[in-house]
């Protein structure tokens, strides 16, 4: 490994992908259930890759680089890289919100710190170390987003990581299909506190939820614990024209671009973190008004025709019911919902789409469409109303013919239902 980190360091530009070769970049060879990458180490060292570790190329260029396991040698990698870096790690997961609390972190800390962030969505066992790799001599800090979808994947990404603090955003039945329950994922995700607990790091808690107080107390973490909160701090939270405003005590009114008062928790972790960085309260206020989210997260868009909720990225249980809650508090007239099918929820999906099904019913909104075959098989067993549609194209060309006007639609469901091309089709 120490051969290949001094490649690295000569040619820090990683590649995965033959499609985005650079010149001069270090070409990894990994594996996948549709792809095997040995295959395009040719290809790569043509366009440009100045070396390509592989672990099953049959060639004889001098610049293959030969190793057991390709995606082994870019996370052993990683993890040399990152034990050459001084400055503070953060690092977060859970079950929802988790990004749009990285995103809101890495704005306040960049108040002070030049911050290396995970970008996009490489919070996963190929992402995570790509992103430590991503730390150059600018850094100052490096903040690190962990998702998992099946046991031991925190464990593994936070010995990666290896974070001087951190904090789960919450814990709830998303990716059942993986974990098989909530016990499941809170030993995964209760990784991070493990971590955080054996090497006397700092934990940051959303003390107002009770499941992450109590995986603390059964780990025994008492000290270096900063809870936040509205239950630990003065704070009002209103809605007004769409967005999130926040009134904290001790800071200036926070103005969010974001929708949905459930995003006050993920506010608030990060203005906690900010402080304990030594971001002034002003300057931290102002990096979180100044954030604008994007990927179809909890943003407000106004249309010629309506105002979207736009939380299409993801979905789950627990983030639909609370999307749902948010619209309901909304004073606002012709209220609609787009439901995609949420994805992953393994033997709890039947049950967990009946429940979401249900809960409109008792909201009634105006109208209400299903996508994906979920949700269509839960409102028939429900006979519940609204219209389905088998994909997202499908209403796509019924809102063409019958279009939305003056409604305010919330447009919710897994990225696989790809409720993302309803919002930029242009339709509603």
């Amino acid at each position: 490994m120490n051969h290949l980190y001094d490649l690295f360091l000569k040619h820090p530009d990683i590649c995965t992908d033959t499609r985005q070769i650079r010149p001069g970049c270090l070409f990894f060879a990994l594996k996948g259930d549709r792809f095997d990458g040995n295959l395009f180490v040719p290809e790569a060292l043509e366009k440009g890759a100045a070396f390509a570790v592989a672990d099953n190329y049959p060639g004889t260029d001098p610049r293959c680089i030969r190793v057991p396991d390709v995606l082994k040698a870019l996370q052993d990698l990683a993890v040399i890289h990152r034990n050459h870096f001084a400055g503070p790690v953060f690092a977060l997961t859970g079950s929802n919100g988790k990004t749009t609390t990285r995103e809101l972190i890495d704005a306040v800390l960049s108040v002070r710190f030049r911050v290396t962030a995970t970008k996009g969505n490489l919070n996963n066992h190929i992402g995570v170390p790509l992103s430590i790799l991503q730390i150059d001599r600018n850094t100052q800090a490096a903040l690190f987003e962990m998702g998992a979808s099946h046991p031991g994947e925190i464990a593994l990404l936070t010995g990666m990581v290896r974070p001087g603090a951190g904090l789960i955003t919450n814990v709830s039945g998303a990716h059942l299909e993986g974990f098989k329950d909530l016990e499941g994922v809170k030993r995964c995700k209760g990784a991070l506190y493990d971590y955080l607990g054996a090497h006397e790091g700092t934990v940051f808690v959303h003390a107002d939820d009770p499941l992450l107080a109590g995986m603390l107390k059964e780990r025994a973490i008492r000290e270096r614990v900063i809870p936040y909160g509205i239950s630990r701090q003065p704070v009002q939270a209103v809605m007004e024209d769409g967005y999130l405003t926040l009134l904290p005590e001790g800071y200036p009114p926070v103005k969010t671009h974001l929708a949905g008062l459930y995003n006050t928790p993920n506010v608030l972790a990060a203005l906690a973190v900010g402080a304990y960085f030594g971001i002034a309260p002003e300057q931290a206020a102002q990096a979180v008004s100044a954030y604008v989210p994007a990927n179809s997260r909890s943003q407000w868009i106004r249309t010629s025709r309506n105002s979207l909720i736009a939380d299409a990225y993801n979905a789950n249980p627990v983030s639909m019911a609370l999307a749902l809650e948010n619209l309901a508090s909304l004073n606002v007239p012709c209220k609609c919902v787009v439901l995609g099918d949420m994805l992953e929820l393994g033997t709890a999906s039947d049950k967990e789409h009946r429940n979401i099904v249900g809960m409109v019913e008792k909201m009634a909104p105006e109208q209400v469409f299903w996508v994906g075959p979920l949700f269509t098989k839960a409102v028939h067993q429900s006979r519940a109303k609204g219209i389905c549609f088998g994909k997202v194209e499908d209403l796509i060309r019924h809102l063409e013919i019958r279009p939305l006007e003056g409604a305010t639609v919330l447009i919710k469901g897994s990225n696989g239902i790809r409720l993302r091309e309803l919002i930029a089709s242009g339709v509603c």
